[in-house]
């Protein structure tokens, strides 16, 4: 069987975990590299053995040894990248978030419906084996109905400034960056309930703390401390149609004693944390118990879950195995995000359709 030619949208942080994936991938031929700085594309074609460089992302969708693309852009593109590879008949792993807002997620869901197209979100954490396991756990009913979830992702000093700090180009702050991967992750394991309605508090108090000197940070090469757009903060509670509820709160930047990242789901039978580290409550024999399974505890070097996702993705556009993030898994996301940030702007709840 001939192997899946791959290209790639874009060549920053994200883009070197797609690519380095794809690279280990034995069914893969990395074919293709794509930035608007086309010596940076030749330089990382170059790096991952690709015979083809482009200045311009439309020459590589254009390029018929191209199979499926990896889109890696900033959030401002990833629909419009996202249509345009579909319609030239590309397969597609966008990069999350599948959009800046429910309405451009709507319009790629439409092109979706159109084309006989895989077009897959990156939740990465969906595919870390701490995820799988314990998926493996409440699709077998060991934790019953999951009612109730918490999805926190906390940062001290964690804006990224950039691109990621210009809410015209971002779409958001922390809601949009970290905090679509926790609540992905708690809406994937409580089985992708619709969403009912949202209740969400937007914070801009404190900004991007660039006074703060002896704190290291990630900063984007873009960083430039006088430029932030963006939330500091966003806490949230939505309802889903099954009765249960989410629990959110998400910051770039908070006066917390400490970083966090908290992620737990709760059945009647059973609940989990799954970050900082899997742990399972049940009981047995009318005894509280913790059970905890032995897998390599989860940390930020989510290498592994880019490997399982490449290789999930590469699988489905294959017709070998079912997308675990489908494209309209990412709408769905984008309207419980957009929900929020509409909530908090018009300081009210608002119903979901």
């Amino acid at each position: 069987m001939s192997k899946f030619k791959v290209g790639v949208i874009g060549t920053g942080s994200i883009a070197q975990l797609h690519l380095a994936a794809y690279a280990a991938n034995s069914d893969v031929d990395l074919v293709a590299v794509s930035d608007i700085n086309f010596e940076r594309a030749q330089q990382v074609a170059t790096q991952y053995g690709a015979p083809r460089a482009y200045g311009d992302p439309q020459e590589l969708l254009a390029d018929e040894g191209v199979d499926g693309v990896s889109i890696c852009t900033w959030n401002n593109s990833h629909a419009s990248w996202a249509i345009a590879a579909v319609e030239a008949g590309k397969h597609v792993l966008v990069e999350k978030p599948i959009s800046r807002t429910y309405a451009e997620a709507l319009e790629l869901q439409r092109v979706v419906e159109d084309h006989d197209r895989v077009v897959q979100v990156g939740f990465v954490r969906r595919h870390s084996p701490n995820c799988q396991v314990l998926k493996t756990f409440i699709d077998s009913g060991d934790l019953g109905e999951i009612y109730y979830a918490k999805a926190s992702s906390i940062r001290r000093m964690g804006n990224p400034g950039g691109w990621f700090a210009d809410k015209d180009i971002a779409g958001g702050g922390p809601l949009l960056d970290i905090g679509v991967h926790v609540i992905d992750l708690c809406w994937y394991l409580m089985g992708s309930p619709r969403a009912t309605a949202v209740s969400g508090n937007s914070y801009q108090r404190i900004g991007n703390r660039a006074n703060i000197t002896n704190a290291p940070r990630y900063k984007v090469s873009d960083y430039d401390p006088t430029k932030n757009s963006v939330e500091d903060l966003v806490n949230a509670v939505v309802r889903f149609e099954n009765g249960a509820s989410l629990l959110v709160d998400v910051s770039y930047s908070l006066h917390a004693v400490r970083d966090s990242l908290d992620v737990a789901v709760y059945g009647d039978k059973g609940g989990a944390e799954l970050e900082p580290a899997l742990q399972i409550a049940t009981e047995q024999h009318d005894t509280v118990i913790n059970v905890t399974p032995q897998i390599s505890s989860p940390t930020f070097e989510l290498q592994p879950g880019f490997a399982a996702e490449i290789a999930n993705f590469v699988d489905a556009s294959l017709g070998r195995a079912e997308s675990v993030a489908p494209a309209w898994h990412g709408v769905e996301i984008m309207k419980i995000l957009d929900g929020i940030y509409t909530s908090a702007d018009s300081g009210k709840e608002v119903t979901l359709v």
